[in-house]
């Protein structure tokens, strides 16, 4: 039976305070003094900060180039529109920082150990640098706040604190954080690991941040944060207390991770976001994640996995006009696992699934994060991972290559360890720096050296590791790569009209015909050999009214999801402007990089 933590309401401490301004205490609170006095009340207070990713990180690679989307994301919509300060107007919420000030201001108040109290205290500066990680990663320069601030504090209308000054702050938080944060801690909370773990992962993104985004000016400290992630990461794969699974079936140990009802305990999951719809803790995003509905995975995201045997699909001939099934074909089994792939078969249904073609989609399907069950309560208790040790790996094989440290031995102790769970090959150092793939450094041109080759070999198992997981965006804010959001996502290639097998079995499912065909009905329609009827579609450009939309209408091409052209502004469009109402209040808050 799964394990889960009972989570401790502390909502009548903790005011939801959306109003964007410091300006009072929690709304609804005892004083202080009345309530801090144990460390249970410490435990309380801060069960209530609680604050991890779930199941919905699955469809926040819709941000990204790994997913196509019909919704209004805020990044496209930046793209396409006219963005301002007066339309751009969510983020600026400060009602979570002030809950975690407010326990700050007042947990000495409590009485107890010192190792115990250091630990909540260590858990809720965990939760501020979480915080501040978010609003730099949005904005970049915040202004900073350690106490809890009253009506007419003159704090209330300080500028924005600098980058660096912030991100200092918060490392500071963090080293607190894992030198006392306990290593025994409740079922599905976060421990000293998960503190390392997401250390690991502010370090690295800040390293690489401040080494490829010139406009900062901050070049030269880059190299003390991807010092902090090499060595942080190394202290997890030292500890000996995670692994990759690996029972050796690699057709199948990467998607158990994602479809697990139960990760407390399992050997590769630093923590777990625990879900059980029996305990009235469930979440079902199955009807979005699947990819018929609002997103669907990118062709980019399909061309970027290798062969099985390590060589790249993009090298071959024609790669880019491979129908589904022949796109599918001794490749990475990771895709298979992420991706639908020719053959899978939908519960309940007895038969493989033919895939569902509709407007403004791929024709790809996500399976990972999908529940391929009818049972709801299966369906909305499995466990989510939110931090996994491949990231950890991935980190200190990214963190070592940018340092140019990296050696044979690192990446056999990392990025291979994922590779072999997946039954690849080895990635080889000298090979990738003697032959870069074309395909990447397309992609990343600001990528060079002598270690080119590699650190773009680990830029694409880093894509594919933790694919459709919510990692990518912020993968290429931090790369200086936004520029590849202006590539609208297509989909599956058909070179024209006529009948497709969509399930691999040589027989065809679906048959494409032009828009002024009229599609039978009954027992008019054309049957396959196995006596099934095939799927029609009317097929043709984006502005005309047919069901599937090609690149090139009748006559073939990718599957096309929009038209609206897409412009990155540099480096704009890499931050948020803050919202006009905020600035009205506080005329000390004054834009950057362009924003009005």
């Amino acid at each position: 039976m799964k394990k889960y933590i009972l989570y401790l309401s502390a909502a009548f401490l903790l005011a939801s305070c959306n109003d964007g301004f410091l300006d009072k205490y929690p709304q609804t609170s005892v004083a202080p003094e009345e309530f801090f006095k144990t460390e249970e009340d410490l435990e309380l207070y801060v069960n209530g900060l609680l604050t991890m990713a779930g199941p919905g990180s699955y469809l926040a690679d819709q941000s990204s180039d790994n997913s196509a989307t019909t919704g209004a994301i805020e990044i496209k919509n930046i793209m396409t529109g006219s963005p301002s300060s007066q339309t751009i107007t969510g983020g600026w919420n400060w009602g979570t920082l002030r809950n975690i000030n407010y326990f700050l201001d007042n947990y000495t108040k409590a009485t107890g150990t010192e190792e115990g109290i250091a630990h909540y205290v260590g858990l809720a500066r965990y939760y501020r640098a979480l915080f501040y990680f978010n609003m730099v990663k949005r904005y970049s320069d915040v202004p900073w706040y350690e106490t809890t601030l009253s009506p007419g504090d003159e704090d209330l209308y300080k500028p924005r604190d600098s980058r660096e000054m912030v991100m200092t702050k918060v490392m500071e938080d963090l080293d607190f954080a894992m030198a006392n944060v306990r290593e025994s801690v409740p079922t599905g909370t976060p421990d000293v690991w998960a503190v390392k773990a997401f250390t690991a992962r502010v370090a690295l993104y800040e390293g690489t941040y401040r080494k490829y985004h010139t406009e900062l000016g901050l070049e030269g400290s880059a190299a003390a944060f991807l010092e902090k992630a090499k060595n942080v990461s190394l202290e997890i794969m030292n500890s000996g207390l995670f692994s990759i699974y690996n029972s050796g079936n690699p057709e199948s140990d990467y998607g158990s991770l994602f479809g697990a009802q139960d990760l407390v305990g399992h050997p590769e999951v630093i923590l777990a976001n625990i879900y059980d719809s029996n305990k009235d803790r469930g979440a079902n995003f199955n009807t979005v994640i699947f990819g018929d509905y609002e997103q669907s995975p990118s062709k980019d995201l399909v061309l970027s996995y290798l062969m099985r045997d390590g060589s790249r699909f993009t090298d071959m001939e024609g790669y880019n006009e491979k129908v589904f099934v022949e796109e599918f074909q001794n490749r990475d089994p990771r895709l298979s696992q992420t991706v639908v792939y020719p053959g899978w078969v939908r519960q309940p249904d007895a038969t493989p699934y033919i895939q569902s073609l509709n407007k403004n989609f791929t024709g790809y399907h996500q399976l990972k994060g999908y529940v391929n069950s009818i049972d709801n309560v299966e369906v909305s208790s499995d466990d989510f991972p939110v931090y996994r040790f491949a990231e950890t790996l991935l980190i200190h094989a990214e963190a070592k290559a940018e340092l140019n440290e990296l050696s044979q031995g690192d990446l056999d102790m990392t990025v291979n360890v994922l590779r072999q769970r997946a039954g690849m090959p080895n990635l080889e150092m000298a090979a990738a720096n003697g032959n870069p793939d074309q395909f990447l450094t397309s992609k990343y041109p600001s990528v060079s050296g002598a270690n080119q080759g590699v650190l773009l070999e680990i830029r694409r198992e880093r894509r594919v590791e933790l694919a459709l997981e919510g990692y990518r965006y912020d993968d290429l804010m931090r790369w200086n790569a936004g520029k590849l959001l202006e590539n609208i996502p297509e989909g599956m290639y058909f070179p024209g009209l006529g009948k497709y097998d969509m399930t691999g079995d040589g027989i065809e499912d679906i048959i494409l015909v032009d828009k002024d065909s009229t599609i039978p009905v009954g027992d008019d329609k054309e049957k396959n050999s196995l006596g099934e009827a095939l799927i029609y579609y009317k097929a043709g450009t984006i502005d005309e009214n047919v069901d599937v939309f090609l690149s090139d209408g009748e006559n073939g091409g990718n599957m096309v999801t929009e038209t609206k052209e897409r412009n990155f502004v540099e480096p704009k469009y890499y931050y948020r402007p803050i919202p006009i109402q905020q600035v009205t209040l506080n005329p000390n808050l004054v834009q950057i990089f362009g924003w009005e």
